[in-house]
């Protein structure tokens, strides 16, 4: 058992939580950055499947179609926008949008 300072104890208890609870955090920010911002169109799970997205014809970011892309082209494709795709450059900070990146990947069947 540690026998330092209770005061020190307590302030390392609080330092891990804080790391432990940004952790969680930056795992699940490109999920939620996606609901929130792409979800409408998109669906919850990529799959085009709303009514705009029917109505747009917005392919499975599962798809091939959406997976082969580089990284480089679906960043900027998030940035700058396609077709009726709107520009999140300026909604998103790069961080955000390498974050929803990461979500898109992470749908690849």
């Amino acid at each position: 058992m540690w026998r330092g300072c209770p005061r020190a104890r307590t302030g390392l208890v609080t330092i891990l939580l804080t790391l432990l609870l940004c952790a969680a955090a930056l795992a699940d920010s490109g999920t939620d950055i996606y609901k929130a911002k792409c979800g409408a169109c998109h669906g919850a799970k990529g799959e085009g499947d709303t009514m705009l997205g029917r109505n747009l014809k917005i392919p499975a970011l599962a798809s091939p179609e959406v997976q082969t892309k580089s990284d480089d082209e679906l960043l900027a494709i998030i940035s700058k926008g396609r077709k009726r795709m709107p520009p999140f450059d300026r909604r998103l900070s790069r961080d955000e949008t390498r974050e929803v990146l990461k979500f898109v990947r992470s749908l690849k069947k």
